[in-house]
């Protein structure tokens, strides 16, 4: 099957789940494409075990590898929707909640890898390296734009802490891969120092920043000399793939750089360098492509159970890890939120939203994909990471329901 073939038949399945979602279910369009996923998922699994002549999992397997989803998703789908959902963030609430959302971004996510990657060491009795157990940690860290978005975005949060939520989804992507990058090398025997690591994460970080702010103060002085729709268009697209191919090209973080990027093109350039048929269309371009992205990813989420050999010893101990990952993320959300808010408690139910709001989404399983078969006996421990993506696939859908 070509990429294009694939393609096609990921948009006829979306559309046919979206018609008996929209006739008989009436649920969330995106849990819909996931759930019917999963169902077709176990389907297939169980035609596999029961038929000797049918060999779906592994046409599967062999479909991932030949068109090397993962890093189809993190090169490319990611870019334009983390650009799509910074498009739409309220830059007035962001810069209001400026302190929370770097303390959440950057000391939460290092919490959380930290935490998560000692506890599920405990878990497996220290049988697995504990270098893995933090690259685990940091590649459930981060949290999904495109699952809290749809999540929050009808519930009638109060703005600030909309802003927080939304701000720490979108900027703690950059952050979580490089500690991941940082974590694998030392899992794979490259012993950095932690000041090696820190200056990483700075200049990967910083340069992504610095980067965004200039391509998009470029696409900005662009788009003023721009009077047409379709031009003004492609200028976005323009500085969307630009944008994260010179971030790559300069080993810079591109999810910052595109998060940079959007939010200046959704704050200035919608709104001083456009007119306001331009600016409608832009929009609800950028707002199409989010719905084919989102659909195509979540039926992706539900496909990848094919991937994963499940054992009752995986079972239990992911049952430990989905428990340990809401006790890692209530820990990282309340450190970094008291030290902002020194003199005012937060509420407990700011608590609990952004506890909750930590879904794990996409980049979650694309880092898990690329990861090569572990020395470790059995191959096991890169099935078990691939396993417990699949399961806060499960756990954002059940939350969002």
């Amino acid at each position: 099957m070509s990429s294009f073939e694939f393609v096609a038949a990921l948009l006829l399945l979306a559309a046919v789940l979206g018609i008996v979602n929209h006739q008989y279910f009436h649920l969330p369009r995106t849990i819909a494409l996931m759930a019917g996923s999963l169902l077709l998922s176990i389907i297939i699994i169980l035609v596999d075990r029961s038929v000797d002549v049918v060999e779906l999992r592994d046409w599967w397997q062999d479909l991932v590898a030949s068109t090397d989803l993962p890093h189809v998703f993190l090169d490319g789908l990611l870019a334009f929707m983390l650009f799509s959902g910074s498009l739409h963030v309220d830059m007035d609430g962001l810069r209001a909640q400026k302190w929370a959302v770097l303390s959440l971004a950057t000391l939460g996510v290092l919490i959380a890898t930290g935490l998560y990657g000692l506890g599920i060491w405990l878990i497996f009795v220290r049988a697995v390296p504990l270098a893995w157990c933090f690259a685990l940690g940091a590649l459930l860290a981060p949290t999904d734009p495109i699952a809290v978005g749809g999540l929050l975005k009808d519930a009638g949060l109060p703005p600030g802490l909309l802003a927080v939520v939304n701000g720490e989804s979108l900027f703690n992507d950059g952050v979580a891969v490089v500690v991941f990058a940082a974590a694998l090398e030392w899992a794979n025997g490259h012993r950095n120092t932690a000041v090696a690591i820190g200056l990483d994460l700075l200049v990967e970080a910083g340069g992504g920043i610095a980067l965004g702010f200039a391509t998009g103060y470029l696409a900005y002085r662009a788009l003023r000399l721009a009077n047409e729709p379709a031009l003004e268009l492609t200028i976005t697209l323009a500085l969307v793939t630009v944008t994260y191919s010179v971030a790559a090209a300069l080993h810079v973080s591109g999810p910052l750089a595109v998060v940079v990027a959007g939010l200046l093109t959704g704050h200035r350039s919608t709104r001083f360098a456009m007119t306001d048929v331009s600016r409608q269309q832009v929009i609800l371009f950028w707002d199409l492509m989010d719905e084919l992205l989102n659909a195509v990813l979540f039926l992706l989420m539900g496909f990848a159970l094919l991937s994963v050999e499940i054992s009752r010893a995986l079972l239990l101990a992911a049952a430990g890890g989905i428990v340990l990952a809401l006790v890692t993320r209530l820990i990282s959300v309340a450190v970094p939120t008291m030290l902002v808010h020194l003199r005012q408690v937060p509420k407990l139910r700011s608590m609990a939203v952004l506890t909750w709001g930590g879904l794990r989404g996409g980049i979650s399983v694309a880092l898990a994909l690329t990861l090569e078969p572990s020395p470790i006996e059995g191959h096991y421990w890169p099935s078990a990471m691939r396993w417990w993506s699949s399961l806060f696939w499960c756990r954002a859908c059940r939350c969002r329901s």
